[in-house]
């Protein structure tokens, strides 16, 4: 996949995820650990730094730098991840499905770093 295609698809999928995180941030608060306090700062927040992510990787000039924020964003939210794991252990279909979201950011930071190294 050529980098400008990859970096469009990226793109579209933060804007979606960014604007589902604005719109409905509600569904996305149960992710958030308890020790980093109040959940809907960091769901609007993340979903303001998806956006700001998306617009870097949609423009050719600030590509590069989208590709490391997409990166870091990616993961950033790892400990998100950690979360639905602990929140879900006794409910093992549901667990299931938090388990296997993980694997699938490794494609994606790839991806990103793609992008960022103008590959």
């Amino acid at each position: 996949m050529r980098e400008q295609t990859r970096a469009l698809v990226m793109a579209a999928g933060m804007t979606g995820t960014g604007v589902f995180h604005l719109v409905r941030p509600q569904v996305y608060d149960w992710m958030i650990p308890p020790e980093l306090g109040p959940a809907r700062p960091w769901v609007i927040g993340s979903g303001v730094v998806e956006l700001a992510t998306a617009a870097l990787l949609a423009l050719p000039a600030t590509r590069r730098a989208g590709g490391w924020a997409a990166v870091g964003l990616l993961v950033g939210v790892l400990p998100a991840h950690a979360q639905t794991l602990r929140a879900t252990r006794r409910h093992p279909a549901k667990l299931a499905v938090a388990a296997a979201r993980i694997p699938f950011q490794v494609p994606m930071v790839q991806a990103a770093l793609r992008v960022a190294r103008g590959r």
